[in-house]
């Protein structure tokens, strides 16, 4: 994959497992995410907002185009909301370091999405603008 030319065409993340502790990667990175310009989109049931941005139950109940799916769950969860991201037709299924489901992933890639595993978007987003500057 390209992540050079990937990350220009994305523009909507919708953030599973997003916690509104600072110290939670999960906060970090889509703090990170939304400060180079990406629109984020909350999802965990525990909490209502993160940066005042409404946070959703699930995938399900967000009612506009979603580029990517990024997890931030344990791998055994990752199943579930793989089937969610294919339902509501994200591009991607982006699984952060430490999270893993092969057959999720091929799940995912059968119904055409781009799925990228065991890897910190944040961490890929700041090694791509080092190579272009």
């Amino acid at each position: 994959m390209n992540y050079s030319d990937f990350f220009k065409t994305i523009k909507t993340i919708a953030v599973v497992g997003l916690s509104d502790k600072k110290d939670r990667y999960s906060y970090q990175v889509a703090e990170y995410l939304m400060n180079q310009g990406f629109k984020i989109i909350p999802v965990n049931p525990n909490i209502t907002s993160f940066f005042g941005l409404k946070s959703y139950a699930s995938l399900s109940e967000i009612k506009e185009s979603v580029d990517v799916v990024d997890i931030f769950r344990r791998s055994e969860f990752v199943a579930p909301i793989v089937d969610e991201a294919i339902k509501i037709r994200a591009k991607t299924v982006w699984m952060q370091e430490g999270v893993e489901d092969a057959s999720a992933a091929q799940k995912a890639r059968a119904a055409g999405l781009t799925v990228v595993m065991n890897v910190c978007m944040m961490k890929k987003h700041k090694h791509v603008n080092s190579l272009t500057r």
